[in-house]
């Protein structure tokens, strides 16, 4: 018989403690962490940060609504608090591993682009062809 290897799948899942980014609904672009899981459509979701305008107040989210990242807090507790899951957050410097990862970058650069006007882009596209 042949030899077959079993390996973990690489998806990521819905679990306590994993950060999630708004996509939709009032909170969109800004972060949280699942800090438990109702039902199969449903997360309890709680968000911090230094900034008063990217809080997220804690609050049942539909997963539709929300982008599951690559961050994870480990050990999160079932039914952890809000001051528990705060220290979490905050030892686990979420916010900047957030700031240095690849989709958060995109995301800085596409605003960027966004709010640029004709004579920007223009600029930038010849600066494009230079290179």
């Amino acid at each position: 018989m042949g030899d077959a290897s079993v390996t973990a799948s690489s998806w990521r899942l819905v679990e306590r403690g994993r950060v999630v980014l708004f996509k939709k609904g009032q909170y969109a672009g800004k972060l949280a962490a699942i800090a438990q899981i109702i039902d199969h459509r449903r997360v309890l979701v709680e968000g911090f940060s230094s900034d008063a305008s990217k809080v997220v107040p804690r609050h049942a989210a539909p997963l539709a609504y929300v982008t599951l990242t690559g961050i994870v807090i480990p050990k999160v507790p079932l039914g952890v608090g809000h001051t528990a899951l705060q220290k979490l957050w905050n030892n686990e410097k979420v916010e900047e591993k957030w700031a240095n990862s690849k989709t958060a970058k995109t995301s800085a650069k596409l605003m960027r682009r966004r709010q640029l006007n004709d004579f920007e882009r223009f600029k930038v596209m010849v600066l494009r062809k230079q290179a």
